[in-house]
């Protein structure tokens, strides 16, 4: 039996990076369990890295990415205008006429104004362009109405996993969150909390008075399985405000950065970030995109070794190409639920759920 102690946190001192805006980024304590073992891990520290003080950080910067709730995408700066074209309708004068007394009378003659036509405005609709990434195949007997992409949705991959949660326990390869976050007492991670049940996996969030009545979030990572490079496609909604909701990749060596945050709503349901953090000090690379999340949305992340792509519903709405940026180690698909109480934000006021209807990942070819 492995026996560990909980309370240490790692400093990691974050320096701001171009493109970043507002975060939190306080490490998390992990405990991983399965039968047999008990893995111990930081967000920020997995287990075997030296332990040490923790300090938040807290980032602000200049881009942002925007979604409206008909997910159309746009894309914004702080100094960016636009301007709109009208039609400019120029006056012709006639001169008058002028009239010298004849000896003869001669009948005045009549002038007309000519008639100016002016060709109406013609509003061409266009429609809205396909998906061209993995969204999913539209199904009635899915909870989110879609089922997961094909083998072949993505060019340039291949499908190397796909799981609908269609069972009534976790699926294997999966392994379940217990123990408390370190840098926010507050927080605390329960096994009962993630739930498999009517083709949903749930993370969720609530009360729990096996834990003196705190809040109690969920959360797992898929530790049997990591990779170098790959695309993961992960369709989920949340119920409400309240814990924050993630979706990253985390390395499997015992050391970090990297991390990849390819969905993180810190605490709200009107947006989310990506964040690629980096460095031995942790530098980050941010993006914001406003959209509801208790919408169904799949999002997406796609790494390779050129660029981080992300998407949402089969479209980019965020990408990072500075190579020196781009983790290329083995690393895990991680979900996860977690409150900032102790912090003063995030902190539930009701209970509320992360849903996750289907995973579906693919390797390059």
């Amino acid at each position: 039996m492995l026996v560990c102690e909980f309370g240490f946190m790692k400093k990691f001192t974050d320096t701001q990076f171009s493109k970043s805006v507002s975060l939190s980024r306080p490490s998390k304590v992990i405990i991983l369990s399965s039968t047999f073992t008990v893995v111990v891990s930081l967000v920020g520290l997995r287990a075997g890295a030296s332990i040490d003080a923790y300090t938040p950080v807290h980032l602000s910067g200049a881009s942002t990415q925007a979604m409206n709730s008909s997910s159309t995408l746009s894309y914004s700066l702080d100094r960016h205008h636009g301007t709109r074209n009208g039609f400019n309708q120029s006056t012709t004068t006639i001169a008058p006429t002028t009239t010298i007394a004849p000896t003869t009378t001669i009948a005045p003659t009549t002038t007309i104004a000519p008639t100016t036509t002016i060709a109406p405005t013609t509003t061409t609709t266009v429609p809205p362009a396909p998906s061209l990434l993995p969204l999913g195949v539209p199904s009635n007997s899915e909870p989110s109405g879609m089922a997961p992409p094909s083998a072949n949705a993505l060019t340039g991959f291949t499908q190397s996993y796909v799981n609908d949660f269609s069972g009534s326990s976790l699926p294997a390869g999966w392994d379940v969150y217990t123990g408390s976050p370190g840098s926010d007492p507050g927080a605390q991670w329960g096994s009962a909390h993630v739930v498999v049940s009517n083709g949903l996996l749930s993370l969720n969030a609530w009360q729990d008075p096996g834990y003196n009545n705190s809040w109690v979030t969920g959360g797992l990572c898929q530790c049997g399985l990591a990779r170098t490079y790959g695309a993961y496609f992960v369709r989920s909604r949340l119920t409400g405000t309240g814990p924050t909701g993630v979706m990253l990749l985390w390395p499997t060596a015992p050391v970090w950065p990297p991390e990849i945050d390819f969905n993180e709503t810190n605490g709200q349901t009107s947006g989310t970030s990506a964040t690629v953090h980096f460095g031995s000090t942790n530098k980050q690379d941010q993006r914001k995109l406003s959209i509801d999340m208790t919408q169904w949305h799949t999002w997406g992340v796609i790494w390779t070794p050129a660029s981080i792509t992300y998407t949402v519903d089969g479209k980019v709405w965020g990408t990072v190409t500075n190579t020196s940026e781009i983790p290329n180690q083995p690393m895990t698909l991680d979900l996860q639920q977690q409150t900032w109480c102790g912090s003063g934000w995030a902190c539930p006021s009701s209970p509320q759920s992360m849903s996750v209807d289907w995973v579906a990942e693919y390797s390059m070819n």
